[in-house]
């Protein structure tokens, strides 16, 4: 104000909206420094109401964005209306974002500003103010929208499907929020990732799922223990087991390190048979006669099967067998040796199914890969296990 780079602007709001479309100044604009000065002193005293002045401070009237030209930074609030949630009625004027912002910056010593493009007009804006106060404006770099395919991140659009009960929180599986993403599985170094491979580019981006489901996959593929996951289980009765099986499934195939599950497969003394929980959709996809391997078990022949149960033959141990019949490789659950699980898919629907009893030894917000399902995120264990499904 002292230097004549601001002003301070009583005049009518819609008058002051014709003479600036029109490049004129307002006739507060050429007053002297003392005379804003004083009004500024009363402005802070409380001598003028909500609406009747502005601080302004002054651009190039002719510039091309309407917007930029003499813009406002600071007004009167009727606090005794509005109070402020923190100091009350204690200040009635306030700064605008304008002002606010670019005196934070330079107080706190900011160098870089990273926001969106929509801040564009703002810094043009704020490199007026500096240059008044002989200040060097910070590196500025601005982005374009995220937005990813199949979901909204419009928070407007969640809280209103919150409210209509089409989302249950703001971790809802089905949205993309950082909440969502957690829950599911999605590693926060997996989208900062993503993010840099994307850059900050000042047009909107649209984020593939696949993409980030590949960055995750690679973070998450040498550090998950694995486990056996039945979705929609039917009970699999292998008959004429010769022996005692006992199987060791190891946490994770390149490192032995971590340990392994231990099954032991004790044919019943009379029928010489066991049970095991398989898919329905591994045994849809065979008929009589075929041949399938249990997953470092051994290989099966499929004699019958209903929508509930399947009944196979002991044929052979060796795995080389099974690959020259080219046998569908398949996981399993001992029955007595599983608890029950569901796991909450993508699209919010459940699938439920059966896991191998190592499982109650997980804990909420372990991530694990279920061999031939998934990688899921642990939601919680009890009599039964929650998991939350994140991708292949």
């Amino acid at each position: 104000l002292k230097d004549g780079n601001a002003y301070m602007c009583t005049c009518d709001p819609e008058l002051f909206r014709r003479k600036i479309l029109a490049s004129e100044p307002c006739e507060c604009r050429d007053c002297p420094p003392e005379e804003h000065l004083a009004r500024w002193q009363r402005m802070l005293e409380g001598g003028y109401r909500e609406g009747e002045v502005v601080l302004r401070i002054k651009t190039d009237l002719n510039h091309p964005n309407p917007a930029v030209r003499d813009w406002p930074a600071a007004r009167i609030i009727d606090t005794e209306k509005y109070p402020h949630p923190r100091v009350g009625s204690k200040y009635k004027v306030w700064p605008l974002y304008n002002l606010a912002c670019g005196v934070d910056d330079h107080l706190l010593g900011i160098t870089h500003i990273i926001r969106g493009k929509e801040h564009l007009t703002n810094q043009v804006r704020q490199e007026y103010m500096y240059r008044h106060l002989g200040w060097k404006y910070p590196e500025a770099i601005h982005y374009g929208r995220l937005k990813i395919t199949g979901a909204s991140l419009s928070k407007s659009k969640i809280v209103q499907g919150m409210k209509e009960g089409l989302y249950k929180d703001w971790d809802d599986p089905r949205l993309a929020t950082f909440a969502a993403l957690r829950r599911r599985g999605i590693t926060a170094d997996a989208i900062k990732k993503m993010i840099i491979d994307v850059g900050p580019k000042t047009s909107d981006v649209t984020l593939s799922w696949e993409n980030l489901y590949a960055i995750n996959r690679k973070i998450l593929d040498p550090t998950a223990d694995r486990y056996f996951f039945v979705p929609n289980p039917i009970e699999l009765t292998a008959k004429q087991i010769p022996k005692t099986f006992t199987a060791r499934l190891h946490l994770h195939p390149e490192h032995s390190e971590r340990g392994f599950r231990e099954y032991t497969i004790k044919p019943n003394e009379d029928s010489g048979s066991a049970s095991f929980w398989v898919s329905k959709r591994d045994v849809d996809a065979s008929k009589a006669g075929d041949v399938i391997r249990l997953m470092e078990l051994f290989n099966v022949e499929i004699q019958s099967a209903s929508a509930y149960s399947a009944e196979a033959s002991f044929t052979s141990e060796s795995y080389e067998e099974a690959r020259k019949a080219k046998a569908q490789l398949i996981h399993w659950i001992p029955v007595g040796q599983d608890m029950p699980c569901q796991v909450v898919m993508s699209d919010a629907t459940t699938l439920e199914g059966i896991a191998e009893s190592a499982c109650k030894k997980l804990k909420p917000n372990n991530i694990v890969q279920f061999e031939r399902f998934g990688f899921v995120r642990i939601d919680s264990v009890n009599t039964e296990l929650t998991a939350y499904y994140a991708h292949k």
